[in-house]
C-alpha cells in the first residue's frame, strides 16, 4: 500500500557541491523559520568543524511539509572517509537528489555515491547546482551525468531522470534554464511528482531496521530507521534481531518523528515514515526491531524468521587505520589544556565508543594508551580536533593500517582505489608519485587537456599522498580515494626522505638562532615559541636528524661593532593541520595535541636515549 502523504529522499553529491546549502533553501521555502528569525548559513552543519571544513561529517534527518505531504530529507556526507554512512542511509530513501556542480561536473565521489544509489534501485533526480557560477556548462554536465549512469549500468527507468537547474546560494531552482522564477518550489514539486511514495504494509505487525544510531547522554543510544510495516507505539514489546545472532526482548520507551530540524515525541508512528526509537539499549547498525505477536518461543521464532525475510543485513564498514591515544608526557604538559590525566582521557574515549559506532575504541593491554581505529586520517583527526577543543591534552603516534589474515594464513592489507584528475602536462608526475607510494595504475583516459587516472594503492601509501601530488602538479591535481578491498601486502612505500631538526633544550625560541637554522631547512616554529628537548622544530635538508640550539643568542662584547647589525629576516614557519601532522611523522615520532598548539616530537626526548635505541 502506498503512503501518498510521505516522501523519503536522500541528497548525495561530491564534497562541496552544495548539498547542505540546497537543504537550507528548501527549509526556508517551506517556512520552517520565522520571518524575523536569524538563521546561519548551512544550518545543518551543526558543529564548528563542519562549518570550518565546509563538509558534512554526520548524516542528518530533517522533515518539511509541502502541499500536505511530509518530505523526509536525509543529508549525507560527501567525503570518502564518511562514505560508508552514505551506503547505510540510502536504505531509508526511495529516491536520491544527485547534486552536481555546473562547472566541475561529475567528480570521483559523485561516481561513488551514485553507484550505491543505482544498486539500491533508487529513482534519481539530477540537480545541476551553481548555474550562476562563471564558466558554468549545465547542458554538458547533464550529458556527462547521463554517460556516467550508462557506464554504471543504470536501468532504462533510471536513465529517464528529471533535471533541475539550481543556484542554492541564490535560492532558486528551475525546470528549464530559460525560466525566471526565484524560488525552489519547482524542486519541491518535482520531488512530489517523481519520488515514489513508500510502498509499505500498514496493517501488518511493525518492522523496523536501524540504519543510523544517534546518542543522547540522557537516554543512551537512539535507533533511527524507516518503519517498513505496521504501527509502532510507545510501551509495546519488541524483539531485537541483530547481526551478531543475539536476539533479545525489549520495550519501546519512546517514539520520535522528524519535524523540521528536530525530533518530536509521539505516541504512535505509521509505516513509511522515518522514525527514531528509544529502548533498544545496545542499538547497532542493521538491528531489526520486530513486533512480538506472542512472548513465547514460537513468537520469537516467527519474528526472527520475518526479519530475515524482510531485511538484508547491513554491515558497518570495518576500520582500516588506527592510532594510539596516550596522556601527554611533554615537559609543557598542563600549560595549555585543562584535562591532561590518563583516566580522564580513557573515560572520554570510552564515551565516544558509545556514541560513535563507526570507530573501534579499545584499551591497550599493559599501557595507558587507547587504540582508536577509523576509516582514514580525516576520520581520526575529526575526533582529535573535537577533543582538543574540549580542553584535552594528549599525544598520538603515527597511524597504522590494520592487517587481516587471509584464508590460507597470508597477511592482507587494505587496498584503496584512487582517482586523480589532472592536466595532461602533469600526468607523468602523478604516475611517478604513485609509483613511489606503492600504487599501480589501472586506467588512464584523456578528455580535452585533462587526464583521468585510476590507481590501486595500499592504504599505507595514501598517507601524505595529497600533499605530494599538489607539490608535484603545482596544485592542479584533484585526488579522491576510498577503500576497495583487502589484498596481499606489497612493497613498503617510501617514507619521508628528510630528517628532522630537533631542539636540544627546553627554552623559548630566539630569532637570532632561527635566522641561522633556517639555512638548514624549513622551520616549524616562530621566535618566542616554547620548545623542549626532543621537540621537532623543523625539517632537515639532509636525510639524518640534526640536534639544534633554538635559544642561541648573539654574543655581546665591549667592542663597538664597526658596521650595523644585519636585519633578521625569517621565512614564515610551516604550520600543520592535524591530518598533515599525522601524515608527516614517522614511527619514531609523536604528535602532541593541545587546545592551542599542534607540536611534533620524538618518542624518546633525550639524545642519549635515541642514540642507545639506534635512532640517530
Amino acid at each position: 500500500m502506498k503512503q501518498e502523504n510521505i516522501r523519503n529522499v536522500a541528497i548525495i553529491a561530491h564534497v562541496d557541491h552544495g548539498k547542505t546549502t540546497l537543504v537550507d533553501t528548501m527549509l526556508q521555502a517551506t517556512n520552517v523559520f520565522r520571518q524575523n528569525q536569524q538563521v546561519d548559513e548551512r544550518v545543518l552543519d551543526s558543529n564548528d568543524q563542519e562549518r570550518e571544513r565546509g563538509i558534512t561529517i554526520l548524516s542528518k534527518n530533517v522533515a518539511v511539509n509541502y502541499k500536505d505531504v511530509k518530505i523526509n530529507i536525509i543529508d549525507t556526507p560527501g567525503h570518502a572517509d564518511f562514505g560508508g554512512e552514505v551506503e547505510r542511509v540510502l536504505s531509508m530513501a526511495d529516491a536520491a537528489l544527485l547534486i552536481v556542480d555546473a562547472f566541475e561536473g561529475p567528480m570521483p565521489q559523485t561516481r561513488f555515491v551514485l553507484k550505491h544509489a543505482l544498486e539500491q534501485n533508487l529513482r534519481i533526480i539530477v540537480v545541476v547546482n551553481k548555474i550562476d557560477r562563471d564558466g558554468a556548462r549545465p547542458d554538458e554536465v547533464v550529458d556527462e551525468v547521463f554517460d556516467l549512469m550508462v557506464e554504471l549500468e543504470a536501468s532504462d527507468a533510471q536513465l529517464d531522470f528529471p533535471v533541475i537547474y539550481a543556484s542554492a546560494a541564490l535560492g532558486y531552482a528551475r525546470r528549464e534554464l530559460t525560466d525566471t522564477n526565484n524560488d525552489v518550489l519547482p524542486l519541491l514539486d518535482c520531488i512530489l511528482q517523481e519520488v515514489p511514495a513508500p510502498d509499505v504494509e500498514p496493517d501488518e505487525p511493525f518492522a523496523l531496521q536501524i540504519s543510523t544510531v544517534d546518542h543522547s547522554s540522557f537516554v543512551g543510544r537512539i535507533g533511527v530507521g524507516r518503519l517498513t510495516a505496521g504501527k509502532i507505539q510507545k510501551g509495546t514489546q519488541a524483539l531485537v534481531v541483530n547481526n551478531r545472532g543475539k536476539n533479545y526482548k525489549t520495550t519501546i520507551k519512546q517514539v520520535f518523528l522528524f519535524e523540521n530540524l528536530t525530533k518530536k515525541e509521539v505516541e504512535e508512528a505509521t509505516a513509511g515514515d522515518i522514525i527514531a526509537v528509544v529502548g533498544v539499549d545496545d542499538a547497532d547498525i542493521g538491528d531489526c526491531v520486530m513486533a512480538l505477536q506472542t512472548t513465547d518461543q514460537a513468537g520469537i521464532d516467527a519474528a526472527t524468521q520475518r526479519a530475515a525475510q524482510m531485511f538484508k543485513p547491513i554491515e558497518v564498514e570495518e576500520p582500516t587505520m588506527s592510532v594510539i591515544f596516550e596522556p601527554s608526557t611533554s615537559p609543557l604538559v598542563g600549560r595549555e589544556g585543562d584535562i591532561v590525566g590518563g583516566r580522564q582521557l580513557r573515560e572520554r574515549l570510552l564515551r565516544e565508543k558509545e556514541s560513535n559506532i563507526s570507530m573501534r575504541i579499545e584499551p591497550v593491554e599493559g599501557s595507558t594508551g587507547i587504540e582508536v581505529a577509523g576509516r582514514g586520517v580525516l576520520h581520526l583527526s575529526v575526533l582529535m580536533e573535537t577533543m582538543r577543543r574540549e580542553g584535552y591534552e594528549f599525544q598520538v603516534g603515527r597511524p597504522k593500517v590494520l592487517y587481516k589474515q587471509g584464508k590460507n594464513g597470508e597477511q592482507l592489507e587494505p587496498i584503496e582505489e584512487a582517482v586523480v584528475d589532472v592536466s595532461q602536462d602533469y600526468s607523468g608526475k602523478v604516475i611517478e608519485v604513485f609509483g613511489n607510494c606503492g600504487g599501480e595504475m589501472q586506467e588512464m583516459t584523456s578528455k580535452g587537456d585533462q587526464s583521468h587516472l585510476v590507481f590501486r594503492i595500499p592504504t599505507r601509501g595514501t598517507m601524505g599522498l595529497n600533499t605530494k601530488l599538489l607539490n608535484a602538479t603545482h596544485g592542479e591535481a584533484t585526488l579522491f580515494h576510498h577503500f576497495s578491498e583487502y589484498g596481499k601486502v606489497t612493497l613498503e612505500p617510501q617514507g619521508r626522505k628528510n630528517g628532522a631538526l630537533i631542539s636540544m633544550s627546553t627554552e623559548k625560541a630566539v630569532a637570532y638562532a632561527l635566522d641561522t637554522l633556517q639555512e638548514r631547512g624549513p622551520l616549524f616554529i616562530s621566535p618566542g615559541d616554547d620548545c623542549y628537548e626532543g621537540m621537532i622544530v623543523g625539517e632537515s635538508v639532509r636525510e639524518n636528524d640534526i640536534v639544534v640550539n633554538v635559544a642561541k643568542t648573539k654574543q655581546l662584547g665591549n667592542q663597538r661593532s664597526s658596521g650595523a647589525d644585519k636585519a633578521i629576516q625569517l621565512t614564515p614557519p610551516i604550520t600543520f593541520t592535524l591530518e598533515e601532522a599525522l601524515e608527516y611523522i614517522d614511527d619514531t615520532e609523536l604528535v602532541e595535541v593541545t587546545p592551542k598548539n599542534i607540536r611534533l616530537r620524538k618518542i624518546l626526548l633525550s639524545k642519549i636515549d635515541r642514540k642507545k635505541a639506534g635512532q640517530l
